[in-house]
């Protein structure tokens, strides 16, 4: 949220069509999060998209917010509240960032069940996010095994290709996970023409 692509978006001057609706009646999460950080959340986006399921009434996909927990990826959000999100840091020892966090993860775990998955298609080599998910997911949170070596341009290239190929990754438990291995080899360049 720090970054240049966040400041083009919520900066005084800031013009764009996307800029102009966050200020009017607010844009998509998801909408917004893709266009800022790019290639790596526009892959997770698809990716869940394409491959979630979620038990009926339930968001199949949730982003993980500074301050607001999980929120699903299809809600409005002004720029009043893109600051707000921005103002806080993600750390598992804020208790602004937790008591949401912790609150929405015993719902959703209550409506998955004891036996449902939670997938996170997200680093796992930092705390941030593993810390407060395992507590309440336990073996349940589970992340891509083809994530493992990879950084986040990698991970997103390879959810879009996963989406156009129609083939879902093989998922691990977080627990016990290898948090930093060998990087893979770098992913073939896609087919455009298909």
């Amino acid at each position: 949220m720090d970054g240049i692509r966040a400041g083009l978006l919520m900066g005084e001057k800031a013009d764009s069509d996307l800029a102009r609706r966050l200020r009017q009646d607010g844009v998509p999460l998801g909408e917004l999060f893709s266009w800022m950080s790019g290639l790596y959340f526009r892959g997770k986006l698809a990716y869940a998209k394409a491959f979630a399921v979620a038990p009926p009434h339930v968001s199949a996909s949730y982003v993980i917010t500074a301050c607001g927990g999980l929120v699903s990826p299809d809600t409005l959000v002004t720029l009043e509240r893109l600051r707000e999100i921005a103002a806080i840091d993600i750390d598992p020892s804020d208790v602004r960032y937790r008591a949401p966090l912790d609150c929405d993860c015993r719902v959703l775990s209550n409506l998955v069940g004891r036996h449902g998955e939670v997938v996170l298609l997200g680093s796992i080599a930092t705390p941030k996010y593993v810390e407060p998910l395992l507590e309440v997911f336990g073996k349940r949170l589970v992340v891509p095994d083809e994530f493992i070596g990879r950084g986040d341009m990698s991970r997103g290239g390879l959810m879009l290709r996963c989406v156009l190929s129609g083939t879902e990754l093989t998922y691990v438990p977080v627990r016990g996970a290898i948090l930093r291995g060998r990087r893979p080899p770098r992913l073939a360049p896609c087919d455009r023409s298909a």
